[in-house]
């Protein structure tokens, strides 16, 4: 045990030349992986009957009956579910719409363009638009120069959560991209900060320590524009759909609360938060809001307190990301994509001051994480997902909280 130990405490089997060949081994298999799913598809469904892009097809269903001026039915399953199966063939099974109005914005004119080509467009782009992000992100970063060594693309690119989102057609591109840019904006550029912040609207979920890290930092300037951003969006919406939208969209959270989440409708083994571990093993849905309430109260708590330390901003720009998982019971594994600034940071701090005992270790479980969590939790019923995000918290909080930030640590390799 004393061996393992010092084994992931060193980190020193993580060489350069073993990351990469892992990221071009999971490369090759993720790309071999989506050439079969469309190999052996049947039209716009795959060898299983699901919709290429399974997830994608909500919203392109969405955009549909949105652009033939039925918006509001987005947000009644029975409605949705028609015009799904219209699309896809009645055999489909049903893909709820759990977004707020703002992302009808993206999803109407999406469903201008043939199925297929709306769901290529849609990953290419919100694809290169992570990227680019985290590009800028490492550019604006105290390590600048490591955006010029393309072992970070490498990783982007294989970063499991990546691929993930991929199959599922969903957004943790575009998510990502609005957090990281924010964040490497937010110290000099606070409203372009704040606008990106505001964006993010459309993941509500994820939105309770973005305002509360902001207003506990005095970053007034950020927090106003986010505001203000979101109530321009909400005006625009209104303007293109009605403002029945707004109580059709509150009818519909009854369906994702009680449904998916609280029932697992999706199954609780895909959802990696501390709600879903709670009544995977089997807690009444009372004790389950109350364990998540507990631990996002405590994550908030440290949260806060590390942004109003002197600690380093990868610190807290890490921290607020794996916090952000944290603190919602409602986020399944494509959503892990919001980790990858939170690996940047890590690594761009570790680069620059020196690894941390099992530091190493931990930057790569986080980048793994995401290949496993899902498969993990429905075999075994061990919560992996949750478990390493408590842990990765923890870690950086405690770093950044209690050691001295002088504290002199060896060079980097």
């Amino acid at each position: 045990m004393a061996a393992f130990l010092s084994f992931l405490n060193s980190g020193a089997f993580l060489t350069r030349e073993r990351i990469r060949l892992w990221a071009v081994a999971l490369l090759i298999g993720f790309g071999v992986t989506l050439v079969l799913l469309f190999v052996t598809a049947h039209g716009l469904n795959d060898y299983a009957g699901r919709p290429l892009g399974t997830d994608f097809s909500d919203v392109y269903a969405a955009g549909v009956l949105a652009d033939h001026g039925h918006a509001a039915a987005v947000f009644d399953p029975p409605h949705h579910f028609e015009q799904e199966r219209k699309i896809f063939g009645t055999g489909t099974q049903f893909y709820g719409w759990h977004y707020p109005p703002f992302f009808l914005v993206l999803a109407g004119p999406l469903a201008q363009l043939p199925y297929l080509p709306a769901l290529i467009v849609w990953q290419l782009v919100t694809l290169a638009l992570y990227v680019l992000a985290m590009r800028f992100l490492l550019l604006n970063s105290a390590a600048p120069k490591l955006a010029d060594d393309k072992t970070w693309l490498l990783l982007a690119f294989a970063f499991p959560a990546a691929f993930v989102n991929l199959i599922h057609g969903h957004n943790g591109f575009l998510t990502v991209a609005l957090l990281a840019t924010a964040l490497a904006v937010l110290d000099t550029k606070p409203l372009v900060a704040g606008v990106m912040f505001g964006l993010l609207a459309y993941k509500p979920q994820f939105g309770l320590m973005i305002p509360l890290v902001l207003a506990a930092t005095g970053r007034w300037k950020s927090l106003v524009t986010a505001a203000a951003t979101v109530a321009v969006f909400a005006a625009i919406v209104t303007a293109l759909f009605g403002v029945n939208i707004w109580p059709a969209f509150l009818a519909g959270t009854h369906f994702t609360r009680a449904t998916v989440l609280e029932q697992g409708g999706a199954g609780f083994f895909k959802i990696q938060t501390v709600f879903a571990w709670v009544r995977m093993w089997g807690g009444a849905v009372g004790l389950a809001y109350a364990v998540q309430a507990i631990v996002s109260i405590g994550v908030a708590i440290a949260a806060v307190a590390l942004w109003r330390s002197n600690a380093r901003m990868a610190q807290k720009g890490a921290a607020l990301c794996i916090a952000m998982l944290l603190t919602t019971p409602y986020a399944l594994d494509y959503d892990m994509m919001i980790l990858a600034p939170a690996i940047a940071l890590l690594a761009v701090d570790s680069f620059a001051r020196g690894f941390r005992p099992f530091e190493r270790t931990l930057i790569a479980t986080l980048w793994f994480l995401p290949f496993v969590a899902r498969e993990c939790a429905e075999y075994t019923r061990v919560p992996l997902g949750v478990l390493v995000l408590l842990l990765a918290f923890g870690f950086v909080a405690r770093d950044g909280l209690f050691r001295e930030q002088s504290e002199p640590l060896p060079a980097a390799a």
